[in-house]
């Protein structure tokens, strides 16, 4: 018989809504499941995401919306090919804080680039299936001055942050850019103002595959 194909669920938002810890609470429910995850918190993952990840996070660095796509795309494409999509084959789970969508949101809304433009570079350099996630959630939050104060208590910046350093407007065209996202795609929003307990259960409600949620 067949193994099934894992699921693949992704966990977006701006910085600060808690994107990272949803996705480590859900692969340990998955654990206590008996369900088999690989978790990625984009640009991180592979070695080559990894060393990539330090130039974008890196904002003394200046490049174009362009350069900023081409980076995040190319630990996209070595995060699938690398890990993502034999996982999945094979029946674990796939979860993944941020994929394509930010770039939709940061680099496209944001920062001007045209989003038929990042969504087919995006398929270029992966495939069907990454594009297409069986779940996608958005986690929202409204009080920037919590935000921010989240961001800060991380105390994992050694430089000014590409984008979390940008000014209060791009900040507001990045929470307008993800609830614009949301409708077009059909995205569910959760609110991250909740305990990461609440926003958990609620993760649970919508990716949980269906023997389970009448346990949960």
């Amino acid at each position: 018989m067949p193994t099934p194909r894992g699921h693949y669920v992704v966990i977006e938002g701006q910085d600060g809504t808690g994107k990272s810890t949803q996705v480590d609470m859900l692969a340990e429910r998955l654990r206590q499941q008996g369900i088999e995850s690989v978790t990625f918190h984009e640009p991180d993952g592979v070695d080559i995401a990894g060393e990539i990840r330090t130039i974008i996070k890196n904002g003394e660095l200046h490049r174009s919306a362009m350069t900023n796509l081409l980076l995040f795309t190319a630990c996209r494409r070595e995060n699938w090919l690398q890990i993502g999509k034999e996982a999945l084959r094979n029946g674990t789970w796939v979860l993944s804080a941020r994929d394509y969508t930010s770039s939709l949101v940061y680099q496209g809304l944001a920062e001007g680039l045209d989003l038929a433009l990042i969504e087919r570079l995006t398929l270029e350099a992966t495939d069907e299936q990454y594009i297409t996630p069986d779940h996608r959630i958005i986690l929202d939050i409204i009080d920037e001055t919590e935000r921010e104060r989240r961001i800060k208590e991380r105390g994992d910046l050694a430089n000014p942050d590409t984008f979390e350093s940008r000014d209060d407007d791009f900040q507001q065209r990045i929470l307008s850019g993800y609830r614009y996202i949301a409708a077009q795609k059909d995205i569910p929003i959760i609110s991250a103002a909740q305990s990461p307990e609440a926003v958990s259960n609620q993760v649970w409600a919508v990716v949980a595959p269906g023997e389970h949620k009448r346990q949960a």
